[in-house]
């Protein structure tokens, strides 16, 4: 990966969704800036640099599902963006649900988009490539610490 290449984190606990996300953004050439965590102790530690992942280059944009285990969703969005040093990372809740008060509760923590995963195949693909095409392609991102 090139030094200038953004780093993503894939917060995900479900195989299937990993390797749909992971397909879907090696279709757009950006699948060795994906790093994948399945669950919300590890996605804490990965974002920080501790534990098994010292000196992990902190990720650009973090892609989050809510339903994980160790530490939820809403958990790890709270810490991140309640961490000063972490507060500017972007953070995409992707989740199946599409409760409104899952969506209110993940924007009062300060989560940059929510997006509910489709069910078919190609709205999830097309989700993922939204999101590629936002965060990646179109939107300036805080420089890095």
């Amino acid at each position: 990966m090139s030094e200038d290449a953004l780093s993503v984190l894939l917060v995900e606990d479900d195989p299937g969704d990993v390797m749909l996300v992971r397909d879907a953004f090696a279709e757009r050439g950006v699948v060795d800036s994906l790093a994948v965590v399945s669950d919300g102790v590890q996605a804490l530690e990965f974002v920080r640099g501790e534990g098994d992942y010292a000196g992990a280059r902190r990720p650009d944009l973090v892609l989050l599902d809510l339903n994980l285990p160790r530490k939820n969703g809403w958990e790890v969005l709270a810490e991140i963006k309640g961490d000063a040093g972490l507060a500017t990372v972007p953070v995409v809740v992707l989740t199946t649900s599409q409760a409104e008060e899952d969506i209110l509760r993940s924007y009062e923590l300060r989560a940059n988009a929510y997006v509910s995963k489709p069910v078919e195949l190609d709205r999830f693909v097309a989700a993922v490539h939204t999101i590629d095409d936002f965060f990646i392609d179109l939107a300036k991102l805080p420089p890095p610490p």
